[in-house]
């Protein structure tokens, strides 16, 4: 890596990967800048953006050796209604357009171009091994049109000759955010379930392995294309609640939730914890990435170890 190339632009550089990894590359060297809807905060530079209007700082584009584009609605906060789908729609596929449009029309000197989708792309696959060559799954299956249409927009940097690299991201665990809080406190309390028949797989990914990643694919010019961003061990829910129990040292209660239950409580969002995506790691493996937290016992002791000491 030359020197001189060591600015980084983040969009979602907020959310919790975004913070993540805007730690792990100032301690790399690199200098890092937010896209932000705020004109600053904290100790990060910010440029202004609102990807709904289509507005967007004159010189962000022109600050970047590498953008990282992460922005997006969370899709785990508040029941899907129409608005909330769209919003969750729009602040990707609109912040990604966005960039596209910048990229094509103002000078840069990007390099790479690294932009996050979602294993939600494949749908509901029951126990199949997906590869990133499986197809998505059908347009009535709402986070698999979300992430198929995030990509498509992201090609549009490809096409511009930018070098382009898609990562479909897992369930990301961190103790700072995400889902491992949520599914973690009522197995705290003693109240741990299993979820639907608990047979249904769960790709994760330790945040500091997904950090380590985006870092190798915007760094090493070999990393182009689509590139599933999971751990190379896909556990059930069953497996998965089991083993933080374990972490925990707590129990586990029966029965299991009910699928029911939870498309009553959840409606459409019950699908983030019913479907099945069983995600292979092996493209990621064989260009070179390795893992530090290949396993979930592993992963799971790295946040909850810390706390008993």
């Amino acid at each position: 890596m030359k020197p001189s190339l060591r600015k980084v632009l983040i969009s979602g550089g907020r959310g919790l990967i975004g913070m993540r990894l805007s730690e792990m590359l100032i301690d790399a060297g690199y200098e890092v800048a937010h896209l932000s809807r705020q004109t600053s905060y904290g100790h990060y530079c910010s440029f202004r953006w609102d990807p709904t209007t289509g507005q967007i700082d004159e010189a962000a584009i022109g600050y970047a050796d590498f953008v990282v584009n992460l922005a997006g609605a969370s899709v785990s906060e508040g029941k899907w209604t129409d608005e909330r789908k769209q919003d969750i729609m729009a602040s990707r596929v609109g912040g990604t357009n966005l960039l596209a449009r910048e990229l094509r029309e103002k000078p840069h000197r990007v390099k790479a171009f690294i932009s996050a989708s979602a294993i939600g792309v494949y749908g509901d696959a029951d126990a199949r091994l997906l590869t990133e060559d499986a197809p998505p799954a059908p347009a009535d299956d709402f986070l698999a049109e979300v992430a198929t249409q995030w990509e498509r927009a992201a090609q549009q940097v490809q096409a511009l000759g930018v070098r382009t690299v898609v990562a479909r991201i897992g369930v990301v665990l961190s103790d700072e955010g995400g889902a491992l809080p949520t599914i973690a406190r009522p197995v705290k309390l003693g109240a741990g379930v299993v979820l639907g028949s608990g047979r249904q797989y769960m790709s994760w990914i330790h945040i500091d392995d997904l950090c380590r990643l985006l870092i190798q694919m915007m760094e090493e010019p070999e990393w182009q294309g689509t590139y599933n961003a999971v751990s190379p061990n896909p556990v059930t829910n069953r497996e998965f609640t089991e083993t933080l129990a374990e972490a925990l040292h707590r129990p586990l209660v029966l029965p299991k939730v009910p699928e029911f239950g939870l498309k009553l409580v959840m409606g459409e969002m019950s699908e983030i914890v019913l479907a099945s995506q069983r995600v292979s790691a092996q493209k990621i493996e064989q260009q070179g990435f390795q893992f530090e937290y290949p396993e979930l016992r592993g992963a799971l002791a790295s946040f909850y170890q810390k706390e008993e000491e």
